[in-house]
């Protein structure tokens, strides 16, 4: 469910691999990222070891998580594995703009902007989806239940909006190999 309250439409730059808000952002996300590196060391030993074996390349990551500098060293790390990241917000009020931007530049597919709408909110999700990711991390379950609905062939407004992305096939749902919740308190 929607985890924003009732925001207007933010404008949005949009691209083949992201919407955000603004791709200029860029520099200073790119220094955040370097300081959120520099305090997870054991992360940082693991993404190393992903970079030198890739045990995930042809792997595609749907991951619907707080989109700041601590999520950043995630994407990061299954890039470097050689996996393919798709990335959207799980609460549009977390979400660091810097780091969609750097993100974006460092090759994440990223759909997610602070203050997003609903329309933009499952939107955003329905990218994640188009992507047939083969692996979901989803902070809120959130495209873990519209992928059962899509499924299911369940229809409500959200439905509605991540059909406006995806287009009206459903079959590649069967392909998900994992998925993982992951709820903060």
């Amino acid at each position: 469910m929607y985890p924003g309250g009732i925001y207007m439409a933010v404008q949005t730059e949009k691209g083949d691999n992201y919407e955000i808000k603004d791709l200029t952002l860029k520099d200073d996300g790119l220094k955040t990222m370097e300081w959120a590196a520099s305090r997870m060391p054991v992360l940082q030993l693991i993404k190393n070891r992903f970079n030198k074996e890739k045990p995930l390349k042809g792997v595609r990551i749907g991951a619907c998580l707080h989109v700041t500098k601590e999520t950043s060293q995630l994407c990061e790390t299954w890039i470097a594995g050689g996996a393919e990241v798709y990335l959207c917000a799980s609460n549009p009020l977390s979400t660091q703009d810097e780091i969609t931007a750097a993100l974006v530049s460092k090759g994440v597919n990223v759909y997610a902007w602070k203050f997003m709408d609903s329309e933009g909110y499952y939107r955003s999700i329905g990218n994640v989806i188009k992507a047939r990711p083969h692996i979901t991390i989803d902070d809120g379950a959130d495209v873990v239940s519209i992928m059962h609905k899509l499924k299911r062939g369940e229809t409500d407004e959200e439905v509605d909006i991540i059909k406006k992305v995806i287009g009206e096939s459903t079959d590649f749902i069967d392909s998900v190999w994992a998925g993982a919740e992951e709820t903060t308190t």
